[in-house]
């Protein structure tokens, strides 16, 4: 199989008649990328938008690192008296499962380490060193981060960074759907820069949402499609690293933007995209990021002891270098369809 990487809606209509209901279609910019919205219900656009709009100011104002007046920024930036809101308890308690399923593969407090390596929001260290990793690893473990009593944050360490980057979408796109739902509409399909929900049906085919998985190899202006899967009910996010990657000028080396949480290394695994299939679409955001650092194996003991998380994992075989691609027996199905 071809490697599979970005998620993208296919086979979306605009403006199709399903008895007296049209179907609508809005789209803009979230998170530092992009969101589109389809729905069917005979509900305005301008009030669904306003609504949407709503749920991404709330998000921002809570967990983005990009707003320096966000609850996340200044917890950031040591400021132990914040009290946090409901969006940021909700990212916090799912991101700890996450972290704990996963033995710490998936970690929050890899901020640090990311802006080292140039991927965050800090200028670009020029050679990240053994010293000065030693260093940054001192500020890395989400077990060092505690949700007190009062809702406040406390750090074992100063200068530890919160980053919830690599569930934001995800979540954000879990809190449109429940905005959705709670105007009635029950046929929809979120997406935030490729991180998908899909809610009922597709009332155009009367099947469940039809959404394509992009090929790793694809031209960035020149996307092309290795499977459609059908989303019924269930979030559909992909992490990989063939697009986002720096390089060291003095020494040539690639660093990857998954970063290891365990050694801090930004290096490839075996694993070279993984696509991932969940009740929510912030626990398919999660997961997808840590089977890119847990590498192949470890990923496979993962997900025997996950229930509901369906994932495909494309891989270099290290002995013919070639690209592989493994499957629970749930996306199997999904992927045969």
């Amino acid at each position: 199989m071809r490697a599979l990487l970005y998620l993208i809606i296919t086979l979306l209509f605009i403006s199709c008649q399903t008895g007296n209901e049209k179907n609508r279609f809005l789209q803009g910019n979230a998170f530092g990328t992009s969101f589109s919205v389809i729905y069917n219900a005979p509900i305005q656009e301008d009030v669904v938008r306003r609504g949407v709009d709503s749920v991404i100011h709330a998000f921002n104002k809570s967990v983005s690192t990009y707003d320096p007046e966000s609850l996340i920024s200044k917890i950031n930036a040591g400021d132990s008296t914040v009290v946090v809101d409901d969006i940021f308890k909700e990212v916090f308690f799912m991101s700890k499962i996450v972290y704990e399923n996963t033995n710490g593969y998936f970690d929050p407090t890899v901020g640090v380490l990311r802006n080292a390596y140039g991927f965050g929001e800090e200028e670009d260290v020029a050679a990240v060193t053994q010293k000065k990793l030693d260093s940054l690893m001192t500020m890395v473990g989400f077990d060092k981060v505690h949700f007190r009593e009062d809702h406040t944050i406390s750090k074992d360490h100063p200068m530890i960074y919160l980053d919830f980057n690599a569930i934001a979408k995800g979540y954000g796109v879990d809190r449109i759907a429940a905005f959705l739902e709670s105007l009635g509409i029950t046929n929809y399909l979120v997406e935030i820069g490729g991180e998908l929900y899909g809610s009922g049906l597709n009332p155009e085919r009367n099947a469940p949402w039809s959404v394509g998985i992009e090929a790793v190899d694809s031209e960035l202006g020149d996307r092309t499609y290795t499977h459609a899967i059908p989303l019924h009910n269930a979030g559909m996010a992909a992490s990989g690293n063939y697009r986002k990657y720096k390089v060291d000028p003095e020494s040539g080396k690639k660093f990857v933007h998954t970063i290891n949480p365990l050694t801090g290394s930004a290096e490839q695994t075996d694993v070279t995209s993984a696509t991932v299939i969940a009740e929510s679409c912030a626990l398919a955001d999660a997961y997808a990021t840590a089977f890119m650092a847990l590498g192949l194996e470890k990923s496979k003991l993962v997900l025997e002891n996950l229930d509901g998380v369906q994932a495909y994992l494309t891989y270099l075989d290290k002995e013919t270098e070639e690209e592989n691609g493994y499957a629970t027996a749930g996306m199997k199905l999904l992927l045969a369809d």
